[in-house]
Formats: C-alpha cells, sequence, structure tokens
C-alpha cells in the first residue's frame, strides 16, 4: 500500500493562510477600533470591540479553510 502524500508547498501554503488570519483579523480589528475611538472620543471602547470581532472572524475563517481544505464541508 502506496500513501499518496500532498505536495509539501500545499502545507506551506495552508499554514502560511492559516497564520495570516489568525493574526490578521485582531490587527485589522485593532486598527478600526483605535481609528474609531478617535473619531468618536470613546477612548478604549471600539478598540476592544474590535479585538474580539477580530478574533472572532480569524477563527471563523481559519475554522472554515480547514474544513475546506480537509473536505468536512
Amino acid at each position: 500500500m502506496h500513501v499518496k502524500s500532498k505536495p509539501p508547498f500545499q502545507a506551506m501554503a495552508l499554514t502560511s493562510a492559516i497564520v495570516s488570519q489568525l493574526a490578521g483579523g485582531p490587527l485589522v480589528g485593532v486598527y478600526l477600533g483605535k481609528w474609531i475611538d478617535s473619531q468618536l472620543s470613546t477612548a478604549p471602547t471600539f478598540l476592544i470591540i474590535g479585538i474580539f470581532l477580530g478574533l472572532g472572524a480569524g477563527t471563523y475563517g481559519t475554522i472554515h479553510l480547514v474544513r475546506k481544505y480537509t473536505g468536512d464541508d
């Protein structure tokens, strides 16, 4: 029995996509939250909301990507 393995570049692409989603979501949330806070003069409120929304979006995107990759859709 020969197990067919996937190319290593495909695994590297999946890993970089996961890292970018998990890091990019909260970063976008921080920047948008800080910008909204500066516009409305509500110091940490939208920053905190942005962090949580970014974490949620990054986690959701990562789960969706991995399910799509593994075929569990």
